[in-house]
């Protein structure tokens, strides 16, 4: 077992060291070293923005740091024991470090994913559109059961999500809602689920009690921050305010209040609904318009950015990225990775990790010709 376990070790040591060049850990230190000498400095906090942003970089940098340190130590000190415990043919120690190892693994992993999370956007803030496509009422009920598993998917992570916009269905669910999630990394992790949902079930809207299919897209961009300069001409731009809609009873928006803004274009239309006054739906519409021009370049400088966007056809049949079956067997299937489970309620629960880490880090579908 101790040899086994000194390979081991030596096979995470070095996928532990290819990381550290793409980490750039000297670089982040003397960033870090940087950011402590000036925050004692009595000018630091004249700039209240610009000082909690170098904080909150610091943080981040420092956990990045962390991270590699943590593994590293966990590495060595496996090892140390394992040393140990031939020298007094100890046998509990071997396998003390042997355990150990797992948790040293999983921290790799996550630096590893950590590695594909590196775009200029990756950390920001997002925008989910949520369509509703083939499938008639079942479509906009799948839907609002998309927005339901997104929704517990970020409370699993900590971020806070928010309905921007939304149409209802005549019977059951959405025909559109627009989300905004607020989270470290929210469009680099959602990122992943761009593309096009199929549903397969007995449906609860058919009398003959019939199995359907339903489908619905999902298209995700990044929240841009002001660092980022996207010109918006004035003459490019639409904007009027109208009375919106809402659930009924405290909801309802009972001003013109809700922004309407058209890009010209590009033919975009943003509706924002989520404050109470003008000016501040006006903000949010031109943030959520500024991150769809973002995302509208970044396509077009690198298309294959996003293989599923490309790939996407209509919302309908032949241009699904996974489906979720629940009859007459029950299964969800990434076919983009080929990652499985039988475990539906879990992933309409938001028990979504395995997916999205699938197809950050790049996992491809053997079968995926024969799958669509």
């Amino acid at each position: 077992m101790a040899n086994d376990s000194m390979e081991k070790i030596g096979g995470l040591r070095e996928r532990l060291m290819a990381l550290r060049g793409h980490l750039d850990l000297d670089r982040k230190r003397s960033r870090i070293a940087l950011i402590e000498r000036e925050s004692t400095l009595p000018t630091f906090w004249d700039d209240n923005t610009k000082a909690q942003a170098m904080l909150k970089e610091k943080s981040t940098l420092e956990a990045s740091v962390g991270s590699f340190e943590k593994a590293l130590r966990g590495l060595d000190d496996a090892q140390t024991l394992l040393e140990l415990a031939a020298e007094m043919n100890d046998p509990a120690s071997a396998q003390e470090a042997e355990d150990s190892l797992g948790a040293v693994e999983a921290d790799i992993a996550k630096l590893e994913l950590a590695r594909m999370l590196s775009g200029e956007q990756d950390r920001s803030y997002c925008f989910m559109d949520i369509n509703a496509g083939a499938g008639g009422t079942d479509s906009m009920d799948w839907a609002a059961m998309l927005m339901r598993m997104y929704t517990r998917y970020c409370e699993q992570r900590g971020w806070k999500v928010e309905i921007n916009d939304s149409q209802e269905g005549e019977e059951a669910g959405f025909k559109n809602v627009s989300l905004r999630i607020e989270g470290e990394y929210a469009y680099g992790y959602l990122k992943a689920e761009v593309g096009v949902h199929r549903l397969v079930r007995i449906s609860p809207f058919d009398a003959n009690a019939r199995r359907q299919t339903a489908f619905a897209s999902v298209d995700v961009y990044p929240e841009v921050d002001d660092s980022i300069q996207i010109d918006i001409p004035e003459k490019d731009i639409e904007l009027k305010f109208i009375r919106g809609g809402g659930a009924g009873g405290q909801k309802v928006n009972k001003t013109s209040s809700t922004a309407q803004l058209r890009h010209l274009p590009t033919g975009i239309i943003i509706t924002c609904q989520t404050e109470r006054s003008q000016s501040a739906n006006k903000d949010m519409a031109f943030k959520i318009l500024r991150g769809r021009l973002y995302e509208l370049e970044m396509k077009k400088r690198e298309a294959e950015r996003d293989a599923a966007e490309a790939q996407k056809k209509d919302i309908s049949f032949g241009s699904q990225i996974r489906s979720y079956v629940l009859a007459p067997y029950r299964m969800v299937k990434d076919l983009r990775t080929g990652v499985e489970t039988g475990n539906v309620d879990a992933v309409l629960d938001g028990e979504l990790e395995s997916f999205v880490t699938a197809q950050l880090m790049g996992v491809k579908n053997p079968n995926r010709a024969a799958s669509e």
